[in-house]
């Protein structure tokens, strides 16, 4: 529940400086990135994968929305 209220938050505010369009990309990030840490964990232990694919998806997030001006 906690991930799909920040999950929508994150998605809002997206929307509104990046547009619908970086907004769906980065929705569909975040989704693909909590189901890639499951797998990952295995690997790299739990909170390895959660901050790997967390700054992995603040990363691009930054990237699609920061100001070009």
């Amino acid at each position: 529940a906690v991930l799909a209220v920040a999950g929508g938050v994150a998605a809002r505010e997206w929307q509104r400086v990046g547009g619908a369009k970086a907004s769906v990309g980065l929705t569909s990030a975040y989704v693909a990135a909590f189901a890639g840490s499951h797998p990952l964990a295995k690997k790299i232990g739990a909170w390895p994968a959660v901050f790997s694919v967390a700054g992995a998806v603040a990363a691009v997030s930054w990237v699609a929305t920061r100001d070009r001006g």
